[in-house]
């Protein structure tokens, strides 16, 4: 008789297949989204002003208050939802308390790998700046998530200590069980459906004018903002 106790609970998290590629279309916008406007600076402006005080009060405020702010953090954000995603795009996901430790998450994950797998080391990281999250770092190990910053939702890469695991092309070393509640992730809203279509040919007939007379594309405001200097 097996062991119920490796067995996994489909009804406690969700299982995301690989984001397929190519789903993504490009729709006709107007000239006015890529030109970015006195708001839009002003914005960028007091978020970047509002990160670097923090930066600088952070030494200067007493135990108390850094204590006081974890308290309203935590009450805030009482759970935290935590991605797992595999090298191959397959993701885990599934809600935790935000007192817990990242040993849950690690928990969590080991018993759905195949049995094959389930001996193989395995590191949880973040990245954009790179951080492995692991639990022989004493650094990680006794802070709750929301310590870590991970609430009130993150998402952690996996890759194994062997390599051969690690392939974009490999697929997730998951149980069959798992595998097969796997569904698509959520297509994301395709915002031109609620844009009058005189309006989209309108701009995608100006957007083409514009290439054509400078041959150059448009590049969005966001993107416009971080390359000025």
């Amino acid at each position: 008789m097996a062991d119920s106790s490796h067995q996994p609970q489909t009804e406690d998290f969700k299982v995301y297949k690989p984001a397929r590629e190519g789903i993504t279309h490009l729709h006709a916008l107007p000239d006015s989204y890529f030109t970015p406007t006195a708001a839009d600076l002003k914005a960028a402006q007091a978020t970047l002003s509002s990160r670097t005080k923090a930066l600088v009060d952070a030494p200067l405020q007493t135990r108390s208050v850094r204590e006081a702010q974890e308290v309203a953090k935590k009450a805030r954000w009482p759970h935290t939802t935590i991605r797992v995603k595999f090298p191959d795009r397959t993701q885990l996901e599934k809600v935790f308390l935000s007192t817990d430790k990242i040993r849950s998450v690690y928990a969590f994950v080991r018993p759905l790998l195949r049995e094959d797998v389930r001996p193989i080391k395995f590191i949880l990281y973040q990245t954009p700046p790179k951080r492995d999250l692991k639990v022989s770092d004493p650094k990680v190990r006794d802070l709750s998530l929301v310590d870590l910053q991970l609430a009130p939702s993150s998402v952690l890469l996996l890759r194994f200590e062997d390599e051969s695991l690690n392939g974009t092309h490999v697929p997730a070393p998951l149980l069959p069980e798992v595998l097969e509640k796997a569904f698509d992730l959520p297509v994301p809203p395709d915002y031109d459906d609620s844009t009058p279509s005189t309006v989209a040919s309108s701009s995608s007939t100006t957007s083409k004018s514009d290439v054509a007379q400078t041959g150059e594309k448009k590049i969005p405001k966001w993107l416009k903002l971080g390359l000025k200097k």
